[in-house]
This record gives C-alpha cells, structure tokens and sequence, in this order.
C-alpha cells in the first residue's frame, strides 16, 4: 500500500479529496487538490485530484449555463413590462429546476461512487472527464 508523505494511504486521501469536494465545496477541494499536485509523486493521487476538479467546476458550470434560462426570460418580461406587456413561462422555470435538481443529485452520487472506489485505488470511467483529463495531464 503507497503512502502519501503525510503518512497515510493514497486511497484514503483521494476519497479525502472526492468528499472534500462533495460536502466542504471548492475550497477544502483546492487546498488538497493543490497539495497533491505540489507535493505528492503518485500519478493515480493527481489524476483522482484532477478528476474532483474537473467534476465539481462542469457540474457548477452546467448548472449555471442552464439558470441562465429563467435570467433571460425574465430580462425579456422587464423589456415586455416597458411596453405593458407581459411573458412569463412557469414550465420552463419548473423544468430548469427539476434538471438542476437532477444535476445536483448526479453530481453527489458520481463523487460518492469515486469516493468508495479510491478506497481501493479504483476509478470510475466517465468518459467525457477522462477524455479531458488525459488530453490536458500526462
């Protein structure tokens, strides 16, 4: 079993950094993430730090792309209201909410999984983020 230069397995710190992404949010992420790329050696560790990464910040990103949906509706219903008017889509606002709803869930059961899986070194192969990954790392 490899040992990061803290001391302790690096299964348990890469379901560190997996849970540090899911419940501590952006910060506790950056600050391991970064000590792992600083100072750690073992390419699992690093990729495992990247892969956190790169998931936290797509879902975030995603999740505000498609909140952009409502903003602009109701940027077009303050224009309507100028000219007396009114356009108002509750559908649309509820099916935003339910994607981001469902995003949200995805995300926390896909850092879970990879949480439970870095206990034994595993991966769970998402293709759209290992494809990222190995393109941008070595």
């Amino acid at each position: 079993m490899q040992k990061t230069r803290l001391g302790i397995s690096v299964g348990i710190f890469g379901a560190a950094i997996y849970l540090a992404a899911l419940v501590g949010g952006y910060i506790p992420l950056i600050l391991l993430a970064g000590y792992v790329l600083l100072f750690e050696e073992n390419p699992w560790l690093k990729r495992s730090a990247v892969k956190a990464a790169v998931i936290m910040f797509s879902f975030s990103l995603l999740i505000a792309l498609i909140g952009f949906i409502p903003d602009i509706i109701a940027f077009l219903n303050s224009l309507f209201v100028v000219f007396h008017g009114k356009l108002t889509v509750p559908v649309l606002t509820n099916i935003v909410n339910f994607v981001n709803i469902a995003l949200s869930i995805l995300e926390k059961v896909i850092l879970i999984v990879l949480a439970i899986k870095a206990l034994t070194q595993g991966e769970l192969h998402i293709g759209f983020f290992d494809k990222l990954i190995g393109k941008h790392t070595d």
